[in-house]
């Protein structure tokens, strides 16, 4: 990005030396320094491209940079900090809050387009179509691409830590593919929230949304049975939940509630903290979990936690009452390409003996469901209705 002042080119460029790297790297060895060697060569990459561009080079925006350590510097060790760093740098305030986080996630965290576009509820050629505006907002406002100091860090935590909360959500269910989870996903967005703890202990955000992940992530080991196939909350073993991190969440938990009004992370790790305290599925108290999602409608209104909030109705004062609520969403735009309202539809008209009903339900669920551990258990589902 210094060389090239352009988010695509930079991209192409980096692209570039990693393909490099994969053929010389084995006829010649790793390199000593091998981020070196890749930051060298998609920086000479760009240097060519640039000389052989004179009039793109003019046009080129004037961003205004750190001054930096050379690359022979740099502290492979410190990756992780970096990292943190950079996404407090792409998090610009001068970008509407969506497409910083957008922008984040597709070009630091090693999410796809269209993982993005799943977190956002949106299609793939419509986060596209966002992530392009955002970079071409980049160069026509100047945007200086720069490492924010102390005092800046405050006015982009927000955007930060939603970057971290769909990091993990990515991870902890898979858009797609084999597996169910993403270890790499949701270990790195853990470490970015233990990091931001260590840098603002006194932000009741940031103790709210480390709560949260290690919350939801303690059940990890139990949500997929030994022949792979995916185990619903009310079947997993709680004897194997993480109580280290039950522990240590349940205690941020109490730390970010001390603050009036509380925030939507917060109020998602309260929730988390019921279902992890709750000894058996039965001694869930779905009530209290349905006054928390009724609060956290009012912090953070969401046609996902509608949802959620309609599936805990169900749960609480039985199917009847949960399939109305989950009717009322139907016309909701958002979720008109969200797997969980069909399916969890489908689970509620079952229970009502609506088989025929529960069937179309679950066949629309699948329509839209990519991850195979996801669609192997939709399938049973639906195998196991009567005809």
């Amino acid at each position: 990005m210094r060389v090239t002042r352009d988010l695509d080119l930079a991209e192409e460029c980096v692209q570039d030396a990693y393909a490099k790297a994969l053929q010389s790297w084995a006829s010649d060895g790793v390199p000593s320094k091998p981020a070196a060697w890749l930051t060298t060569t998609a920086r000479n990459r760009a240097l060519d491209i640039i000389r052989r561009d004179a009039l793109f080079r003019r046009a080129m925006p004037e961003l205004v940079m750190d001054d930096v350590a050379p690359v022979e510097d740099v502290d492979v060790d410190a990756i992780p900090d970096d990292r943190l760093r950079l996404i407090c740098t792409c998090c610009h305030p001068a970008l509407a809050r969506e497409a910083q986080v957008a922008l984040t996630l597709r070009l630091l965290c090693g999410l796809s387009t269209a993982d993005v576009a799943h977190a956002f509820l949106v299609s793939e050629t419509t986060m596209a179509a966002r992530i392009t505006r955002a970079k071409k907002k980049i160069a026509a406002a100047r945007i200086p691409y720069r490492v924010p100091d102390a005092a800046e860090l405050p006015g982009r935590i927000g955007a930060v830590l939603e970057v971290v909360h769909l990091l993990f959500t990515t991870g902890h269910t898979a858009t797609s593919g084999a597996e169910l989870v993403r270890a790499d996903l949701v270990e790195r967005a853990l470490q970015l929230a233990r990091m931001l703890r260590a840098l603002l202990p006194d932000d009741a955000d940031v103790a709210g949304l480390l709560a949260l992940l290690l919350l939801t992530d303690a059940r990890r080991d139990t949500r997929v049975g030994p022949d792979g196939e995916l185990v619903l909350l009310a079947d997993q073993d709680r004897g194997r939940w993480d109580r280290a991190r039950i522990g240590e969440g349940v205690e941020l938990v109490r730390d970010a509630l001390r603050r009036r009004p509380p925030s939507r992370y917060a109020l998602q790790a309260a929730i988390a903290a019921v279902h992890a305290e709750a000894p058996t599925w039965e001694q869930t108290d779905w009530r209290e979990i349905v006054a928390l999602y009724g609060v956290l409608l009012q912090v953070w209104p969401s046609p996902v936690v509608a949802l959620n909030r309609a599936v805990a109705v169900g749960l609480a004062d039985g199917p009847a009452a949960g399939l109305a609520a989950l009717d009322e969403l139907t016309g909701e735009p958002q979720l008109a390409g969200y797997a969980y309202l069909p399916s969890s539809r489908a689970e509620f008209l079952h229970r009502l003996g609506r088989d025929d009903e529960a069937r179309v339900a679950y066949e629309e669920a699948l329509h839209f469901t990519s991850n195979a551990v996801e669609r192997a258990f939709l399938e049973r589902r639906l195998a196991g209705l009567v005809r």
